[in-house]
This record gives structure tokens, sequence and C-alpha cells, in this order.
């Protein structure tokens, strides 16, 4: 069965301080990387802590996009988790890898509820009678 949907685990290295620590940078690369995955956003949030270092975060239909940054290592780890057959969590990976300036990466992929479309279709409804209050009970 296939999953019903993908997880990649991205990790970037050396990537530069200044690119990591602008909060409205980073929430603008993940925007874009959701809309370049053709995914449909519908929020964004982002936090800049201090000294340094943002979190973000865009919400999709589909799932969604996060980062964590560490400017003083140079190093970002990124989710991109989708579903459904439309999204291309790759095409995400592969704009953020750029648009950090990465100098090395880190891609892992997970599949997500691969068992999920079995179980659906295993359950069936439990039959039930009504009683005479109204009720109802299992058959």
């Amino acid at each position: 069965m296939a999953a019903l949907g993908s997880h990649s685990i991205l990790e970037l290295y050396g990537c530069p301080h200044e690119l990591l620590d602008d909060q409205y940078q980073v929430q603008s690369f993940l925007r874009e990387a959701a809309v370049k995955a053709r995914c449909q956003v519908l929020g964004e949030l982002s936090h800049k802590f201090e000294p340094q270092g943002v979190t973000a975060l865009v919400l999709l239909a589909e799932s969604h996009i996060s980062v964590h940054t560490w400017p003083e290592a140079g190093y970002a780890a990124i989710d991109v988790f989708t579903c459904g057959d439309n999204a291309l969590p790759d095409t995400a990976c592969n704009y953020l890898t750029r648009m950090f300036e990465a100098r090395r990466h880190d891609l892992r992929r997970l599949p997500r509820g691969e068992g999920m479309p079995r179980l659906f279709q295993e359950r069936r409804p439990v039959p039930v009678s009504g009683d005479a209050d109204g009720s109802l009970t299992p058959a």
C-alpha cells in the first residue's frame, strides 16, 4: 500500500549566519518552498530568539514545513511533511538547500501512514438495531 504522506527531514550545514538569523528571510524561504512544492499555505508563524536563532512554521493544507536555526553553528533543521499525491516535498527541500546556501546537507525521507489504506479498507460499520427506548445497540 502507498503511504499517506512523506516526511522529509533536511539538515543543512555551513549556512551563512546572517541568513539563519533573519526571521523575515527565513519565513519567506519557507513560504516560497511551499509554493514551489505545490502546497496550499494556511498560515505562518515565526519567532526570533535572542541573541540568535529562528523557529518558523508554514502550516499547509497538506501538513507543514518547519525550521529551527542555529546561526552560531551555521545549521538549520528542517521538516517538510506533506500528504497526498500532488505535493512535491523534494522540490521544497532542494529550494531550501539553495536558499540557505548550505555547503552540505543530509536528507532523509520517511513514509508516513503506510498501513492506513489497508486499515481503511478493512474497517466495516458495526450493524446496530433500535431498542424500544430509541437507543441503539450493536446487533
